[in-house]
């Protein structure tokens, strides 16, 4: 009997964005420098496990047929205490991180069916705007929670 195997690659280059600015502005400082056409993703990314919900952009060439999505890799979880006796009483915020490993990342740029050349054209397109601080591409290979980029 033959034994079938199904093996996942990776299909998505993944581009680690470091900005101050929100989520937001951001898409549309994209859309002005790179003639891009993100619009907000009718829902957010969430998972059963957490209660952190990332904002998702997206912008689907159909020219190119390449998808980009703009991801906001932190999340400020607001906690509510109901013992405020003390010094430390009180509500207190942590932060939540979709991709743990990369917690210096402000946002991620995952892109569907793009190649190698025009990922390095974009990423150098990136790190000329004023907004952004730098951009670089991620080995997703090494991610150990890339299953969260996958939606």
């Amino acid at each position: 009997m033959a034994v079938l195997t199904f093996d996942l690659d990776d299909d998505y280059t993944l581009i680690g964005i470091h900005s101050t600015e929100e989520d937001y502005k951001l898409a549309y400082i994209l859309n002005k420098h790179l003639n891009f056409r993100f619009t907000r993703y009718k829902e957010n990314l969430d998972f059963k496990t957490s209660k952190a919900e990332y904002p998702l952009f997206e912008f689907k060439d159909d020219c190119s047929l390449i998808n980009y999505y703009l991801i906001n890799n932190k999340y400020k979880l607001v906690i509510e205490n109901k013992d405020n006796e003390g010094l430390f009483g009180g509500n207190y915020s942590t932060l939540e991180y979709l991709l743990p490993e990369k917690k210096r990342v402000d946002y991620f740029l995952k892109i569907e069916g793009s190649c190698n050349a025009s990922t390095f054209k974009l990423v150098n397109d990136l790190n000329k705007i004023n907004q952004i601080i730098t951009s670089y591409t991620i080995n997703i290979n090494d991610l150990k929670s890339k299953d969260h980029l996958i939606f």
